[in-house]
């Protein structure tokens, strides 16, 4: 299916040109009948011939019903303007290609209505001049009359080539369906209607509104029941769950932990090729003046119009086209978003293209214009270098709930966990882990390293596995710390010496363990004794029981010399050591797998 919104001036011609082209009612209240004005937003289909079903959104176009037109274009990527022959360009028609300049719809035909009540001539001219200055620039312009059906077919045509160039939807994305209707029906419960840019939805589905989970019990595209409507498609959905009762138009249904909804937003102010429309500073043509038309000038509240949402918007200007918006409640926002700021006083709009729905809070003096620079070369387009490169450090889960993919990582990145580095912040990272370790084993030579968590800590970094991501040689990540290597840990120089002595003693009986009061004359208390463990130049068999390193290989090697089993007193006379040293060594070999204790306490070497 493919989704067509309507655009124009009141009483051009709208719903009775989208009628004559479905076989259809668009207006759907008593009141816009009676009145011959669209006030809520119509829907209407047809097939066209090689190209499928496509509904049209008729919107109205008094300018009181501004926002109920804005709810109906917002998620529609292609639109329909009219304009009458027997009327001339009018301020609504001005405001509508405005706004759908604004949000860069480029996907368009204009029809002048009424050619047979005027020459057409005059009005294809102008609309042909005015489209050609907005993002519909190229438009094909047709006259046509919904009376006598002149140009119907060329107008179909022309509709037909427009939907064949429209991108294809993902069927497989997030679902985000802007709410433009809510109404109850007896016997069903709730419903809701909207346009389904891409995504499926089915029976049974759950999806997420601000007030809860909520739950699909029918689904209907066209007025017809389905399984599933896959997008573009214009959808009835019968919801029911306990957020029903707040969800109303210019709500949302998204996908359940799929969106990142934000108050918060960087926006690129995007105006039309001369400045926002204004009626105050149009000249006798209608053609706009773009003075006063950047973000310095912005009204500090706006409404944010975005899909079929509208809301209050406060404005901070960053730089000559970027703006912050703080918004009055959230909203589900993605990188590349585009919206409509308008003043509802002035009638002015500007587009705003989001840039991050995510940025960093701005305290300081000068904030804003760093802010400013950092964001001067984003695009908009979802990029997870440019991405990266800005934040350095980003949880892989926010990238993909605001629409950045995260699965191709760019050269030089690093992944760790969730998280995602950019290749210059892992090497700072880096450098400055090497430097807080060689610090500490500085200032503290008996407890060499530092743990994972207490350097995360140190350097503002959200999980310890960023950390050891990020460590490179000859450090190493042992036991949940940062280490030098033993073979280039220093220890200190009486350290050293305390160790010389002891190999001295052990040089020829490797398993006579040094006693209490030997370990004292030389200085080895508890902690000594531990930072030459850790370094490598001794092995702590047990409290107050150290050996040289290699002393619990040379064990298994000498008991395998006996009789297997072995008893303890065995080992002991093998050994050449004490029952004080045999019985912890013993275990330490049965701990490490290397000797195994049988039932009846004799051992064996594996």
């Amino acid at each position: 299916m493919h989704v067509i919104a309507t655009a124009g001036h009141v009483d051009h011609g709208k719903s009775t040109l989208v009628d004559a082209l479905t076989g259809m009612h668009s207006d759907r209240l008593e009141e816009e009948r009676r009145r011959g004005l669209s006030i809520e937003l119509g829907y209407v289909w047809t097939t066209l011939a090689g190209h499928g079903e496509v509904a049209f959104v008729d919107v109205p176009g008094h300018e009181r019903f501004v926002t109920t037109m804005l709810a109906g274009v917002g998620p529609v990527p292609a639109a329909l303007l009219v304009v009458a022959a027997d009327d001339p360009w009018m301020p609504q028609a001005a405001e509508h290609l405005a706004a759908l300049d604004a949000l860069g719809v480029r996907h368009g035909v204009v029809a002048v209505t009424r050619c047979d009540l005027a020459d057409p001539g005059p009005a294809l001219r102008r609309a042909t001049e005015e489209v050609a200055r907005t993002s519909l620039r190229g438009a094909p312009v047709v006259a046509v009359s919904a009376r006598t059906g002149e140009g119907l077919d060329a107008l179909r045509d022309h509709l037909g080539a427009m939907v064949a160039a429209l991108p294809e939807p993902d069927p497989r994305a997030d679902v985000r369906l802007w709410v433009d209707r809510r109404f109850s029906v007896k016997g069903a419960g709730t419903v809701v209607t909207g346009t389904l840019p891409a995504g499926r939805v089915a029976r049974g589905d759950e999806l997420a509104s601000t007030g809860g989970l909520l739950r699909v019990r029918g689904v209907q595209v066209l007025g017809r029941p389905a399984d599933a409507a896959t997008g573009v498609a214009r959808v009835a959905l019968n919801v029911t769950g306990d957020g029903v009762d707040g969800l109303d138009r210019g709500g949302v249904l998204v996908t359940p932990e799929a969106w990142h909804h934000t108050a918060v937003v960087d926006v690129r102010a995007v105006p039309g090729r001369e400045g926002p429309w204004h009626p105050d500073n149009s000249d006798s043509s209608g053609n706009s003046g773009g003075a006063g038309s950047g973000p310095a000038s912005l009204p500090a509240h706006l409404q944010l119009h975005v899909g079929a949402t509208s809301l209050t918007a406060r404005t901070r200007p960053l730089g000559p086209d970027l703006v912050r918006l703080t918004l009055e409640r959230p909203l589900p926002l993605r990188v590349g978003d585009r919206a409509l700021l308008r003043d509802p006083g002035s009638r002015a709009v500007w587009g705003a293209r989001v840039l991050d729905p995510e940025p960093p809070p701005l305290r300081r003096r000068g904030a804003g214009a760093a802010r400013a620079r950092a964001l001067g070369a984003v695009s908009g387009d979802p990029d997870l270098a440019s991405e990266l490169a800005r934040r350095g450090l980003a949880d892989s889960a926010l990238l993909r709930r605001i629409g950045v993919p995260t699965a191709e990582p760019p050269p030089g990145a690093v992944r760790a966990g969730r998280w995602l580095l950019d290749a210059e912040r892992a090497e700072r990272l880096g450098t400055e882990v090497a430097r807080l370790v060689s610090e500490h084993d500085a200032a503290d030579p008996l407890d060499p390293g530092l743990p994972l968590t207490a350097l995360a800590e140190r350097l503002g970094l959200p999980a310890a596995e960023v950390v050891a991501a990020v460590v490179r040689a000859p450090l190493q990540v042992a036991g949940g710390r940062v280490r030098a290597p033993a073979a280039t840990a220093a220890l200190p120089a009486e350290v050293e010496r305390a160790v010389a002595a002891l190999e001295a003693d052990l040089a020829g009986a490797p398993f006579a363990a040094p006693t209490a009061d030997r370990l004292a004359e030389l200085g080895l208390d508890v902690r000594r004794v531990g930072a030459a463990a850790k370094a490598g130049r001794l092995l702590r068999v047990a409290p107050g029981i150290v050996l040289l390193p290699g002393a619990d290989r040379t064990a298994v090697a000498w008991l395998a010399e006996l009789p297997q089993p072995f008893t303890t007193s065995e080992a002991r006379q093998r050994l050449g050591t004490t029952r004080r040293v045999v019985l912890p060594l013993l275990d330490l070999l049965d701990r490490a797998g290397l000797t195994r204790r049988l039932p009846d306490d004799r051992r064996e070497v594996r």
